[in-house]
């Protein structure tokens, strides 16, 4: 992943300013997707397939991102990164919530827009540094 990010540090903060919120929230979901059966399957070598799939459900469903950065918005998030995630908390779109309240899919959609963004951007410690403390969230009791 990291030889990914590295082709993409090219793109200039114009360009990326002017990425849709939803772009960078597609892109993000997937980022984030990889990460978390990264770490399970790091954390958890010999469990099953279909048992992995179920645990990282815990960590990418829409009220789990909406936790994680209604945490991160007002301690860790720098100023750049908040204005993407109200960018895409806010952007209309035409999709609705499956399992989550309207409110948990939007803050989730921004939390996507989030890590997309900061993947574009190549900067690896960081994105490594917000997904660890989100999976620190989640996992709180």
């Amino acid at each position: 992943m990291e030889e990914n990010i590295k082709k993409y540090s090219q793109i200039s903060e114009q360009e990326l300013a002017r990425i849709s919120p939803l772009t960078l929230a597609y892109l993000g979901d997937t980022v984030y997707e990889s990460y978390i059966r990264e770490y399970l399957i790091r954390k958890n070598i010999f469990m099953k397939i279909n048992d992995l799939h179920k645990y990282a459900i815990k960590y990418v469903n829409a009220n789990a991102q909406s936790k994680a950065i209604k945490f991160l918005e007002i301690d860790i998030l720098e100023e750049d990164e908040l204005s993407i995630f109200k960018r895409g908390r806010n952007h209309k779109k035409n999709t609705a919530a499956k399992n989550a309240s309207i409110v948990d899919y939007r803050h989730a959609t921004g939390f996507e827009a989030v890590i997309g963004y900061i993947y574009l951007k190549g900067n690896t410690h960081r994105l490594n540094y917000i997904i660890q403390k989100s999976i620190e969230i989640i996992e709180e009791k």
